[in-house]
């Protein structure tokens, strides 16, 4: 006994000692928090130095950012929870559904993630005071909540963002507090510091998991699967503060407790923001339907998803003047999120046991009882290849489980091509993805063909089903439809070095063989396209595929190995033909087979364009193609040499070219160059002296003075003041899908078997090129598929052009109504942008 009361004083003597050790963030930075930006790697000190002076705090590293800044968590809880942290883990799993056994621990999981915008700074700031809070010995009412709770705390999702602001701002930022919203120090410089090192939106890259920082993230989220999960953030300087509840529209596959829980926590942190006299609001702007956001993915996996929004962002620095004449300062913001999140950690104790019982009757109900319409999903197995494993392996990331058919039969189910109910053959090779699984609520919300809105007035795009971004041939069916085997994965078999072949065929109809063509490209191997389908030695090739012929080759050294090692490289199965004479289509030798040279390519940047397209343009070029690019500043054209690129990418934005500069690039464009203009960028050439781009085909196809359009604009000036914004979104596409007529004869069009599926987020309409190739049109509004569209602009889109070439001299001028490499999520778009690189022209 007498040893046992030893062995006690001697722990808490130890825990007293090293909580001793531990300094306030005030003490271990030298300054006070709020007074200025840390830096992350500070941060990261800070963390390290809490975690080695606390038993209770584990530090896990879990990656590293594009510009190589470490990601971390910190687990923070009671002592004998921390002892037994992988057992709180593996419960959690088992709770879910993904682990056999019984939970043999009952301790939830309060997620806290911060600064996903970069200069939304003010997050890692609190997150400091707030882990200082956890393990200050004289916080003793925290202790207690951390006996019913393991927190995890990740300080900094988008390192390489906030470093770029908190950089900016510490280099111009006034020694004197300066809350004057002119001043420099408010001005934030393009790119700004929201998006990560490839300017995405990280916010937006939760389901899709395209960046570094997403992908290393959701492995260690989907390890733990939390029960509740806060996303850090700030709005504009003159908005308070926001928290739960949400508003409207919520996905009608929110449950009832998701929804309670979220007014739950909204009222116990609306008594600490009263008792301090602080403005907040809730139940607006903030919706749940976009499944990739930090709320809506954590709901579509069982948690408690809530956005968390500060008043400020880049614009407020250490302090700014609001509207109203008062001085938001960064200690007041810190004080707000840090309040906030001590409010989670107290609700999560509190509701402890509620949360663990409902957490498992979600994903009980998910395997045995799937809520929604449709019960399972096929994807046809003789789609291409390449858009299959690119489906498939977005499934893995989210842990989503699928089977191959295995059998034949008839089925009836909603065709995601035609729009409509219809009968389809079931084939042993086909995929089946059940809904009766735990991530059955994620499978329906990114399968589903036309997600349901209570409001049209959203925050984000309306639709994202996967067939339609894959572009792939697939079925949603209302019964009950499991396969009856594992789907197996793909079996490669290497292709061999055969001398006596003449010429390599590759497919073309994916990204991945965009980027076999580029590191072909690279290597400095010739490469033709044929423009024709063509048989040869028994086997048929659609139009666009790749040819790699031993003549015009001669000169480089071991031509054969290099070729078959790419393409192994890549797992292409390389067709093998041992002659130019081809038994149907146009010989090798002919004008027809183009081939392609090695392009130089250049993007425009900088102020005036979109920072968001713009990087996923360089994304596309330095991750995807591994193709060099130049990034060029938009406002310098007039300095630079065109002369040295072949293409020349332009982003969405608004260009403010003086005639001089226009004529610059136009000229370049006769010489020979080829530009692709992406959405906003068209307004550039619209209605254009010496430009084919019109908004309408015909004069006489504009709206007559009187008409439908004139009257309806009339109806909304009258309209009451509050339902003006309703009515006015009958003039916005919030992402929705149409399905595209590619011509299929044409470079834009090659891979596409004729159709694509667009998604679009603007309402810009134009008419079909008068005197140029009209590569993707929409014909009617028979195509459109899903997603919100004002009646105003679908009704516009008929007759109009998604994608037109125009000749300009020796040049093209690609215009690209909506955004092909959206988010990078639209997997099929990435097709066309690499015809009009690679093939358009050549």
């Amino acid at each position: 006994m007498l040893q046992k009361a030893f062995t006690i004083l001697f722990f808490v003597s130890l825990s007293f000692c090293l909580h001793a050790q531990t300094k306030s963030p005030e003490v271990f930075l030298g300054y006070k928090l709020g007074e200025r930006f840390t830096p992350h790697y500070r941060i990261v000190d800070y963390f390290e130095h809490v975690a080695a002076n606390n038993s209770n705090v584990v530090l896990q590293y879990y990656g590293h950012t594009n510009e190589m800044r470490p990601l971390l968590v910190v687990f923070v809880s009671a002592q004998n929870n921390i002892n037994r942290l992988e057992q709180i883990r593996v419960d959690n799993l088992r709770r879910a559904g993904f682990e056999e056994g019984s939970p043999e621990t009952n301790i939830p999981i309060t997620w806290l993630s911060y600064n996903v915008h970069g200069n939304e700074a003010v997050s890692s700031e609190a997150t400091m005071k707030t882990l200082w809070s956890l393990v200050d010995p004289a916080k003793t009412e925290n202790k207690g909540w951390l006996e019913k709770n393991l927190v995890v705390i990740d300080p900094c999702i988008n390192p390489d963002g906030r470093d770029r602001y908190a950089t900016w701002y510490n280099q111009k930022m006034n020694i004197q507090l300066q809350p004057d919203l002119q001043s420099i120090e408010h001005q934030e410089p393009w790119p700004g510091g929201r998006a990560n090192h490839y300017l995405f939106d990280l916010n937006r890259d939760w389901a899709w998991q395209t960046q570094v920082e997403s992908q290393q993230r959701m492995v260690l989220y989907q390890d733990w699967m939390p029960q509740i999960h806060l996303d850090f953030h700030e709005q504009g300087i003159n908005s308070p503060y926001y928290f739960a509840p949400a508003a409207v529209p919520l996905h009608e596959q929110l449950s009832d407790y998701q929804l309670e829980f979220q007014d739950t926590f909204g009222r116990n942190t609306a008594q600490y923001f009263d008792e301090n006299n602080w403005f907040y609001f809730t139940k607006e702007v903030f919706d749940l339907l976009y499944p990739s956001y930090g709320d809506t993915y954590p709901l579509y996996n069982g948690a408690i998803g809530m956005t968390i929004e500060q008043g400020g962002s880049g614009a407020a620095g250490i302090g700014v003047h609001t509207a109203e004449g008062d001085t938001l300062t960064l200690e007041d913001r810190i004080s707000h999120h840090h309040t906030t999140a001590m409010s989670a950690i107290e609700i999560t104790a509190k509701n402890a046991d509620r949360l663990l019982s409902e957490y498992t009757a979600y994903f009980k109900n998910n395997r045995e009882n799937p809520r929604g319409k449709y019960k399972s999903f096929v994807i046809k197995g003789d789609n291409p290849p390449a858009r299959i494993a690119g489906l498939l392996a977005l499934l893995d990331k989210n842990r989503i489980s699928y089977q191959q058919s295995g059998r034949s039969g008839k089925f009836e189910g909603f065709s995601y091509q035609n729009g409509r109910e219809v009968s389809f053959g079931l084939s042993k090779e086909d995929i089946i993805i059940s809904t009766a699984q735990s991530k059955s609520v994620l499978t329906q919300v990114l399968f589903e063909p036309s997600p349901y809105l209570q409001d049209s007035l959203t925050y984000d795009i309306t639709s994202w089903a996967l067939p339609y971004a894959y572009g792939l041939e697939a079925y949603a069916l209302e019964e009950k439809l499991a396969g009856n085997q594992p789907y197996p994965q793909p079996g490669f078999e290497e292709n061999n070095v055969d001398n006596a072949v003449l010429a390599y065929i590759a497919p073309w109809n994916d990204v991945k063989h965009a980027a076999f063509l580029a590191a072909l490209l690279q290597e400095g191997i010739r490469v033709r396209y044929a423009e024709y389908a063509f048989d040869v030695g028994g086997q048929s090739y659609p139009a666009g595929s790749l040819i790699i012929t031993r003549g015009g080759n001669e000169y480089l050294d071991h031509f054969h190995e290099r070729v078959v090692g790419l393409a192994n490289n890549f797992q292409l199965e390389l067709g093998k033909a041992k002659t130019g004479f081809v038994d149907k289509g146009k010989d090798f030798g002919s004008s027809y087979v183009r081939t392609i040279m090695a392009p130089s390519v250049a993007v425009l940047s900088g102020e005036g364009t979109s920072s968001l397209n713009f990087g996923e343009v360089w994304h596309f070029f330095e991750q995807e193609l591994a193709y060099p690019i130049s990034v060029l500043d938009a406002k310098e054209v007039s300095r630079l040499d065109l002369s040295r690129y072949d293409v020349i990418l332009m982003p969405s934005g608004r260009y403010t070219w003086k005639d001089e500069e226009k004529e610059k690039v136009d000229n370049w464009v006769k010489d020979g160059g080829k530009l692709i203009a992406i959405e906003g960028a068209l307004d550039m050439f619209v209605n254009k002296e010496g430009y084919n781009l019109s908004t309408y085909t015909h004069e006489e196809d504009m709206p007559e003075e009187g008409s439908l359009d004139l009257e309806d604009d009339t109806e909304s000036l009258i309209a009451p003041y509050q339902e003006r914004e309703r009515m006015s979104i009958s003039e916005n596409a919030l992402g929705a899908v149409f399905e595209v007529e590619m011509d299929s004869t044409y470079a834009l069009g090659f891979g596409t078997s004729g159709k694509y599926y667009t998604l679009k987020n603007n309402s810009k309409r134009y008419g079909y090129l008068n005197n140029g190739v009209n590569a993707g049109t929409i014909r009617s509004t028979e195509q459109y598929r899903t997603g919100f569209i004002g009646y105003k602009v679908k009704q516009r889109m008929e007759e109009s052009i998604v994608f037109g070439v125009e000749n300009r001299g020796s040049g093209e001028v690609i215009y690209m109504v909506d955004n092909p490499l959206f988010r990078s999520f639209w997997e099929n778009g990435k097709l066309i942008m690499s015809n009009a690189i690679f093939l358009v022209g050549q």
